[in-house]
């Protein structure tokens, strides 16, 4: 291991997994990160003493529809998603999959090509893409577009297969009612996450979607069909199995708390639960509209809506879903903080887009006051 060249001090530490007290972290010269304890740190090491707060991996975020003022489905360009990850960097998120919601093919295609280049070039936070749609159902279709809503046929697999080959990370949304279990096992054989969403789908089809080889949910409880007392639905497949994980927008619009505390509760592996954004063009910005696939989204008291008043994304940044996680649902700060690091990262092939070897899961920031804007560590 390389000599140590940095040393920060004085505040809780999070690896991603675990909270560490009275422990140091440290910058090894080839850029190696590690937690260790204060005695370890040479004593001519250059060290910086925080007061108090809280240093922790940069977050990543599986779901981003936009940021900076900007839509990905509006602009599919390397400018755009330049853009969006520099709004979403401003509050502490370091990795993210831009998300294109169902459009066209060309648009499709175009979004699968800007990611690739956006990487090819280094853009930092860009480390692969999400397609929500459009193989959805148009009975759970949210504030997504039923006409361009439709089931996936072969020209639609090939693409999703050939982008997995030219993208580190590829996220695929499907409703088992638009797409076969034969082509989510081709999916998920590929290296793609495919994730479960939009979907009106029985329980029996969602875990035969998930022995197939889906193994996620998105934006749990909202746009699934929900559980009742004879029919379980996505939300009771999803909580019942082990190997199951499942995105959340933890605004406290999308999702009451006390369904999140439920939803802690009942799932065998609740560690699997992770937080999301979901955000729009509002993230990083002081927008009160935007429009999406033509259509006017409104932004008020932190609520995103078509003018008929269907939610349309989330008006969220994560250190406020964590805040909803500790304040209002009493999840812990270990907990909450591995639902947006370590957690989600965990479900990418390559959540940094190069090989890193560290045992903390990001580049860090630092939180002076709980959860407050995050500050960046010089030297980190």
């Amino acid at each position: 291991m390389t000599a140590i060249t940095q040393a920060f001090v004085g505040a809780d530490i999070h690896d991603g997994r675990t909270m560490h007290q009275d422990h140091a972290l440290v910058l090894h010269a080839n850029g190696d990160l590690r937690v260790c304890t204060n005695d370890q740190v040479p004593e001519n090491c250059p060290t910086t003493r925080l007061e108090g707060g809280i240093i922790t991996p940069g977050f990543v975020d599986l779901q981003v529809n936009g940021g900076g003022g900007v839509m990905f489905n509006d602009d599919q360009s390397v400018d755009a998603l330049r853009t969006i990850a520099q709004a979403h960097a401003t509050s502490g998120t370091c990795a993210i999959l831009p998300t294109l919601i169902t459009d066209t093919p060309a648009r499709t295609r175009a979004a699968i090509d800007a990611v690739e280049n956006a990487i090819v070039q280094n853009i930092s936070g860009v480390v692969g893409i999400h397609l929500e749609g459009p193989h959805l159902s148009v009975a759970r279709k949210g504030a997504h577009d039923p006409h361009l809503i439709r089931a996936m046929t072969d020209e639609d697999l090939a693409l999703m297969l050939h982008a997995a080959n030219r993208l580190a990370n590829v996220m695929v949304t499907v409703a088992p009612e638009n797409t076969t279990n034969a082509q989510i096992k081709a999916m998920a054989d590929a290296g793609i996450v495919v994730s479960l969403g939009h979907t009106d789908a029985d329980a029996d089809i969602c875990h035969s979607a998930f022995d197939a080889g889906a193994k996620c949910v998105t934006h749990l409880f909202n746009a699934m069909s929900q559980l009742g007392n004879r029919e379980p639905g996505l939300v009771g497949a999803t909580l019942a199995r082990e190997d199951v994980y499942a995105g959340l927008i933890a605004d406290a619009i999308h999702v009451h708390p006390a369904t999140i505390q439920v939803a802690l509760a009942a799932k065998p592996n609740s560690d699997r639960i992770f937080l999301v954004t979901d955000a729009m063009a509002t993230a990083g910005s002081d927008i009160e509209s935007f429009t999406i696939n033509g259509r006017e989204v409104y932004r008020k008291n932190s609520r995103l809506t078509l003018a008929d008043g269907t939610l349309a994304g989330a008006d969220l940044e994560m250190p406020r879903a964590l805040s909803v996680m500790l304040q209002q649902v009493g999840d812990s700060v270990e907990n909450a903080v591995a639902r947006a690091t370590a957690t989600p990262a965990g479900l990418l092939r390559n959540p940094f887009g190069m090989g890193q070897i560290s045992n903390i899961s990001g580049p860090p920031v630092y939180f002076k006051t709980p959860l407050s804007k995050p500050i960046r560590l010089n030297a980190c």
